[in-house]
């Protein structure tokens, strides 16, 4: 079996950062045991160089392996150059045991909110999965910005400009999970045999209603998907259980 975990929206700074929550999540990640973490964005939230020089003090206490793509906080104010330096690239791909490929997307916008992939990075991943459908291999397509609208967020602002590309790229060629991040609130759609997973977020305070912090913890084996979502500091629920494609 392979775990997962899947954090987004760290929001890093002054501010808008619950570190008592951030410390209780590392405790229970670490606990976990993960074989990687994926990080979906806004590590930052205003992406100032100092900032990161902070996220990365922060992002060193997780003991298992963390990959992570930017989001529209990150690309702020440069950030997109600090992101590069401090964290690493801000696409890219990860195979595991020639088994899982994990591809991720630089969704951001130097300065916007609005989120787009462009034609270019679009081709890129196209050629990857094709790769993958050749190969069989289980794939995980990560971004910052939620490619389907999320519920309970309020007016659609922020989904990808080019959501529809993306989308049919990603069913045609049956993506198992679609990781994002961004509104804050976790949710899941299943489209055709691609689940889409919407992580909360791990430690910012911009929290919506009654929506607390949290994390989705993957259990994939050779049937099925388990999503669990954990609430810091609180109950782990069964988000869904799903049956993997042959």
């Amino acid at each position: 079996m392979t775990v997962i975990v899947h954090i987004s929206d760290l929001h890093i700074s002054n501010d808008a950062f619950d570190e008592e929550v951030f410390m209780q999540a590392v405790g229970e990640i670490n606990n976990i045991q993960p074989d990687m973490i994926i990080l979906t964005g806004d590590i930052t939230n205003s992406g100032y160089y100092r900032e990161y020089q902070k996220a990365i003090k922060y992002l060193d206490m997780f003991e298992s392996p963390l990959f992570a793509i930017p989001g529209n906080h990150d690309s702020r104010n440069l950030g997109y150059q600090s992101f590069e330096e401090l964290v690493g690239e801000r696409s890219w791909k990860l195979t595991k045991d020639d088994e899982f490929t994990i591809i991720g997307l630089d969704s951001s916008a130097h300065d916007e909110n609005r989120g787009n992939i462009g034609i270019p990075q679009h081709l890129w991943m196209e050629h990857q999965l094709d790769e993958c459908v050749v190969k069989d291999r289980f794939t995980i397509v990560a971004l910052h910005h939620h490619v389907v609208s999320i519920p309970d967020t309020g007016r659609e602002r922020n989904v990808l400009s080019d959501a529809g590309d993306i989308l049919k790229t990603l069913t045609t060629h049956g993506v198992d999970l679609v990781l994002s991040g961004h509104k804050h609130v976790p949710n899941i759609w299943k489209i055709n045999e691609t689940l889409i997973v919407n992580a909360g977020s791990l430690s910012s305070n911009k929290l919506r209603g009654k929506i607390g912090n949290s994390y989705i913890v993957y259990n994939i084996s050779d049937d099925s998907i388990e999503v669990f979502l954990h609430n810091v500091g609180g109950e782990k629920l069964l988000f869904g259980k799903y049956r993997r494609k042959y």
